[in-house]
């Protein structure tokens, strides 16, 4: 297998409020063979809100980052949800739009950078399954994790909108195969950006846990929102949203949960306590993040994993 090598887009929240997530993944990164040259010029995405203000600020911002890989003359890869979000959609403006390219282009040039469109961008978990291979993870196996029920929450970012992970393709129909006087249908093809997951039903991360061999289980709310985004406006329904994803998972035997984004990490971890007060309930449920997962089941040490940050107790370990 040829050498992997990314940019690593860390985001803000790896940096800061979950330095467990960047420790973890770079442990993982290095067990794995896969060189990541982290991005330290890169700066916020501007979350899912920037663009409610300032919409060409955002674009600016995100094709800034997108650059710094260009620069290294490498795809990049993101470890959080709404930096893959933000990253991509601003790459699939720019490179839709040549006027706009153009525009933000200018701006860009008063920093001394250009916008190409040379780097693809990918959520880590995608690099991990599409470019490094599900075989191959399973082969570095050290310590299984088939004593464990494993919930997979893949959160909202990395599966939607689907415009941006499902593209289409106009194809003659053969005769016989019905409709329209063009003779022409959609078929939609896999994304570049996450596999062409479907948001209603994904599976990257159950196919990962499968691959450590843990038990995936099957509850309703691995695809729904964890309420990050509505804490600040809405606090109480930003609980029920969390509250109602934990206790999914645990009326379906979860022994803990995985999931590839920090914000919702911070909100099913660090808020597990209050949204129990919230929901009414006892709420107790190990979360760890996609890398710490993966990093056990390899037998890299906790510690390397940065497990003695995680707030729920992850008493398995």
């Amino acid at each position: 297998m040829a050498e992997l090598k990314y940019a690593l887009y860390t985001g803000c929240t790896a940096r800061e409020s979950t330095p467990e997530l960047l420790m973890s993944t770079l442990a993982v990164a290095k067990k794995l063979g896969i060189e990541l040259v982290l991005l330290d010029e890169a700066s916020c995405c501007g979350a899912s809100h920037l663009q409610d203000f300032d919409d060409f600020l955002s674009l600016v911002l995100n094709a800034r980052n997108i650059c710094y890989a260009e620069k290294q003359e490498l795809n990049m890869v993101t470890i959080c949800n709404t930096c893959q979000l933000n990253t991509v959609m601003t790459k699939e403006r720019l490179d839709s739009d040549e006027n706009l390219k153009s525009q933000v282009n200018e701006k860009l040039a008063e920093v001394g950078l250009e916008y190409k469109g040379t780097s693809s961008v990918r959520h880590f978990l995608y690099a991990i399954i599409d470019d490094y291979g599900l075989d191959k993870l399973a082969e570095q196996v050290v310590k299984p994790l088939d004593d464990f029920n494993i919930a997979a929450f893949y959160g909202c970012h990395n599966i939607r909108p689907s415009h941006l992970h499902r593209k289409h393709n106009r194809v003659e129909r053969g005769v016989g195969e019905g409709g329209g006087e063009e003779g022409f249908e959609e078929v939609p093809l896999m994304s570049k950006y996450n596999d062409g997951e479907n948001p209603y039903n994904p599976t990257s991360l159950d196919r990962i846990i499968e691959a450590l061999r843990g038990k995936s289980v099957d509850y309703d709310s691995k695809n729904k929102c964890c309420g990050f985004h509505a804490d600040l406006q809405a606090p109480h329904t930003a609980h029920k949203l969390t509250g109602t994803a934990l206790l999914d998972a645990i009326d379906n035997n979860a022994d803990m949960m995985v999931t590839p984004c920090p914000l919702c990490h911070l909100n099913m971890d660090v808020k597990q306590d209050s949204v129990a007060k919230e929901m009414g309930r006892d709420i107790k449920l190990p979360i760890l993040h996609l890398p710490q997962l993966i990093g056990l089941a390899l037998g890299i040490e906790p510690q390397e994993l940065g497990l003695q940050h995680n707030v729920s107790e992850p008493t398995f370990v």
